[in-house]
């Protein structure tokens, strides 16, 4: 049965109402999903469940890991050169096996001093497993060994291990603080991690000598494009006259991130010889104005270090950095007692641990002749 010529009319202005009322709408979600995609990306239930304590202030919140957004800096996605591609060639298989469903790995990086038995990668692992609700992480660490001997001792207790291979120089040693083959070694970590960014995964970078005690994904910014840890926080998570410390540090896979950590590793030209650290804080005010970079400061109330440790809770904790502190058996020794007042905090009864317990001072970093309040050893 037909329509007749009347009902084809009927039906053709029908299809043409609604394809001209569809298009407006199709054009602002277009618009509008560059960015927005991030703040409504889905919580992946691998982060586990939700922490006992929130952030406080606004700068928290949910996990924000977004997937390869594609917001950019100014015009299409960076692309990795042939060289780039030859020099991280296995790191694009590896990824997936590490990767959470939202696409996020959390790095860190050792060399044969940290990773050999009984040192930084051991303390570091065993931080997961005495945390809350983090052990199931570790599946998600990808451990970037810079020497043969630190790749062998990774293989041999962690599941994700790459070999990444410095070959201008020896990096096996527990090398002194601002030493020529430890600036190497910091700025070595930041083209692995561009790469990361390029293959469209994000990232959590984690010095080995921090240990986790709860799920930090919790107070990343889901609207920073990098949030990163304080040597000195001020207060104001947004304020860039905090202190960054790049030893923890959460980016998200967008071309603006690519793009900062580009620039980055440019600018180690124009401040020799300082480390990524010092660099960065020289060029953030940069990033921020010319690229529109969005960075975030954790608290370091709940992200502590050596460096401000004084007013910070067992309570609130997140993560503790043996920065400020100088000497491989000096980080080991404050590490293993900080994980030591962590478990006795933990096997407190419930209305114990709602009053107040502050850190002890470091016992071997925490002495005036190995603390300094401007660097990060």
């Amino acid at each position: 049965m037909g329509l007749g010529l009347g009902g084809k009319e009927a039906c053709q202005h029908v299809v043409f109402f609604l394809v001209g009322a569809a298009l407006p709408t199709a054009l602002l979600v277009l618009l509008a999903s560059d960015r927005l995609g991030e703040g409504l990306s889905t919580i992946s239930s691998s982060w586990g469940p939700t922490p006992t304590q929130l952030p406080a202030s606004a700068v928290g919140g949910p996990p924000a890991q977004g997937g390869n957004t594609t917001l950019s800096a100014g015009g299409a996605a960076p692309t990795a050169t042939h060289a780039q591609q030859s020099e991280f060639a296995d790191l694009a298989e590896l990824l997936p096996k590490v990767t959470t469903d939202d696409r996020t790995v959390i790095i860190t990086s050792v060399n044969e001093a940290f990773a050999r038995p009984g040192s930084l990668l051991d303390v570091f692992r065993e931080s997961f497993r005495a945390g809350e609700g983090i052990e199931h992480l570790l599946n998600h660490v990808l451990v970037v060994a810079v020497d043969d001997a630190a790749f062998a001792h990774c293989k041999a207790v962690h599941p994700h291990c790459y070999l990444l291979e410095v070959k201008s120089m020896n990096l096996s040693s527990a090398n002194k603080f601002m030493s020529e083959a430890y600036v190497e070694l910091v700025w070595t970590k930041l083209s692995l991690q561009q790469r990361v960014l390029e293959l469209g995964y994000n990232f959590l970078f984690t010095d080995v000598d921090i240990v986790w005690f709860r799920n930090p994904f919790w107070h990343m910014s889901m609207f920073a494009d990098m949030t990163t840890s304080s040597d000195i926080f001020h207060g104001d998570a947004s304020s860039l006259d905090n202190w960054p410390n790049t030893g923890f540090y959460y980016v998200k896979a967008t071309n603006r991130s690519v793009e900062m950590l580009r620039r980055w590793r440019a600018a180690r030209a124009r401040f020799p010889p300082n480390h990524e650290q010092a660099v960065f804080n020289e060029i953030k005010h940069e990033l921020a104005g010319d690229l529109g970079v969005r960075i975030r400061f954790l608290d370091t109330a709940r992200f502590a270090g050596f460096c401000q440790i004084y007013h910070s809770d067992i309570g609130a904790a997140c993560t503790m950095h043996a920065n400020c502190c100088f000497g491989l058996s000096n980080k080991l020794y404050d590490l293993r007692e900080v994980l030591g007042q962590w478990r006795n905090f933990t096997g407190l009864t419930p209305e114990e641990k709602s009053r107040k317990f502050l850190w002890k001072d470091p016992t071997k970093c925490g002495s005036p002749d190995k603390k300094n309040w401007s660097i990060n050893p």
